[in-house]
C-alpha cells in the first residue's frame, strides 16, 4: 500500500515538466535588434570611409542567414526587413551612378531575406519536433519509475533520476524496489541507446521485474526472467528490422539476515558506506549483461556480502561514474563517498548529485540514476507488513 507523503523523483534542468526546458530557445530580441544595428553601423561607416558604400552593402544581405540559424521566424523576419530597408533606400533616395549594381543588390536582399524567414520556420519545426519526442521518451520512462523514496519492510530506497534532454536523446536507465515475501528486491539498470527504442526495451524489463520478483523465489530465477524478457524483446525488435540491444542490470536480495544477495549483470557495482569504510561490494562476481547470456557457457550466481544494520548501498549507472570535468577527468565517486559516509540516504543523495553538477559544471553527458539503500529501522510487529511484502513511500529523507 502506498502513502504519498513524498514524490521525490527529480527532474533535471530541461526536462519535459519544465515548460522551459522543452521550449525551443531563441536569442532574446533585444540582442538581435542591437546586433542587427551593430552590424549595419559598422557596414555603413566603412561604406563612408573607403568610398564603396555599394559593395559593402552587399556584406548585409547575409546577414539575415545568419539569423536564420539562430533566431526564430519573426525575429529573422524582423532582420530581413530591416536589411532590405538599408539596401533600398539609396535606391529610392540617393539615385546616381551603378543604379544597375543597386538594384542587383536589392532584388538579392529580398529575396535571400526572404528565403531566411522561410529557413528559419524550417529549422523551428525540426527542432520543434524532436523536442517533442525527447519530451515523449521522458514522459514515458517516468510513468514506469516509481516516485522516491520508498519504504518496504526491510530497506528505505531514497535516489534521483534525471533524464538528460539537451543535444540528446533520453536514455535507458531504470530502477524499481518490490517488496516479495522473500524480502526486497531492488533493480537498477540501463538499456543500451537512447530514445524510444531504449524506452521500449526499459518498460519491457521493468515490467518483466515486477512481475517475476513476486513469482520467483530465487535472485537467479528472477534475472532468469530478466534475461528471457530481453531476448523476446530482441526477437519483436529483429522483425521490425531493429537492432538487437543489451541491458546492463543489478538486483539486490535483502532480508531480514545481516547478509545481502547481488547479481550483476554488466552493471557497476554497489558502494557499501559503513563506519567511515567506503567497500565497493560484489567485485569479482560480475556477469554479462541481460540479452548475451547465450553467448556464455557459465551461469549467473549470486554473491553475498555482509550489509549490516547502519549500513548504506548506493547504486548507480554510467551517467554519475563516467560524468566528466571540463578538462575530461572522471567524477571520482569513491573519493567524494569518502567524505559522506554518516549521513542519511537522502542527505547522501542530494550531496552526491549537486557535488557531479559542480564537478561537471552544470553539462552532464547521460542520464542520471542513483540510489541509496539504507537498511529500515524495526518497526513493530503491528506495523510490519506480512512477510514483508509491503511497502510504502516514506515521507522523511
Amino acid at each position: 500500500m502506498f502513502r504519498p507523503l513524498r514524490a521525490a523523483m527529480s527532474s533535471a534542468p530541461g526536462s519535459a515538466d519544465h515548460e522551459g526546458g522543452t521550449a525551443i530557445r531563441t536569442p532574446a530580441t533585444r540582442d538581435v535588434v542591437l546586433a542587427t544595428l551593430a552590424a549595419t553601423a559598422v557596414v555603413v561607416v566603412l561604406g563612408l570611409l573607403t568610398g564603396t558604400a555599394v559593395l559593402l552593402l552587399g556584406l548585409l544581405v547575409f546577414l539575415p542567414a545568419f539569423a536564420a540559424a539562430l533566431c526564430g521566424p519573426g525575429q529573422t523576419a524582423l532582420v530581413s526587413g530591416w536589411v532590405s530597408l538599408v539596401v533600398v533606400e539609396p535606391l529610392l533616395f540617393q539615385p546616381g551612378e551603378r543604379i544597375l549594381d543597386r538594384v542587383i543588390l536589392a532584388l538579392f536582399a529580398v529575396s535571400f531575406g526572404g528565403l531566411a524567414v522561410l529557413g528559419a520556420r524550417m529549422r523551428i519545426a525540426r527542432e520543434d519536433a524532436l523536442v517533442r519526442l525527447r519530451s515523449t521518451a521522458a514522459a514515458m520512462q517516468r510513468q514506469i519509475l516509481r516516485p522516491l523514496p520508498l519504504l518496504t519492510h526491510d530497506v528505505l530506497v531514497d535516489g534521483v533520476y534525471e533524464p538528460l534532454q539537451e543535444d540528446k536523446l533520453v536514455g535507458g536507465d531504470i530502477y524499481d524496489v518490490a517488496a516479495t515475501p522473500w524480502g526486497t528486491r531492488v533493480l537498477i539498470g540501463d538499456v543500451q541507446g537512447k530514445g524510444l527504442a531504449a524506452i521500449g526495451m526499459a518498460i519491457d524489463v521493468v515490467g518483466a521485474f515486477r512481475e517475476a520478483a513476486h513469482r520467483e523465489p530465487t535472485v537467479t530465477a528472477l534475472i532468469d526472467a530478466l534475461e528471457a524478457a530481453v531476448v523476446r524483446h530482441n526477437d519483436y525488435a529483429g522483425q521490425r528490422g531493429e537492432p538487437e540491444r543489451f541491458v546492463t542490470a543489478l538486483v539486490l536480495g535483502v532480508d531480514a539476515g545481516t547478509d545481502t544477495q547481488v547479481v550483476g549483470c554488466g552493471h557497476i557495482p554497489p558502494y557499501l558506506l559503513h563506519e567511515g569504510a567506503v567497500t565497493v561490494v560484489g567485485v569479482g562476481d560480475e556477469h554479462v549483461p541481460l540479452g548475451l547470456a547465450s553467448l556464455v557457457d557459465e551461469p549467473r550466481t549470486v554473491a553475498w556480502f555482509a550489509f549490516p544494520a547502519g549500513a548504506t548501498l548506493l547504486l548507480c549507472t554510467d551517467g554519475l561514474t563516467e560524468a566528466r570535468s571540463r578538462d575530461g577527468a572522471f567524477y571520482p565517486l569513491a573519493a567524494r563517498l569518502g567524505g559522506q559516509v554518516d549521513i542519511t540516504a537522502g542527505r547522501l543523495i542530494g550531496s552526491l548529485v549537486d557535488d557531479v553538477r559542480d564537478f561537471t559544471a552544470g553539462v552532464l553527458q547521460d542520464d542520471l540514476a542513483v540510489l541509496a539503500v539504507r537498511r529500515a529501522p524495526h518497526r513493530s510487529g503491528e506495523d510490519a507488513p506480512p512477510g514483508g511484502s509491503g511497502y510504502e513511500q516514506a515521507g522523511q529523507r
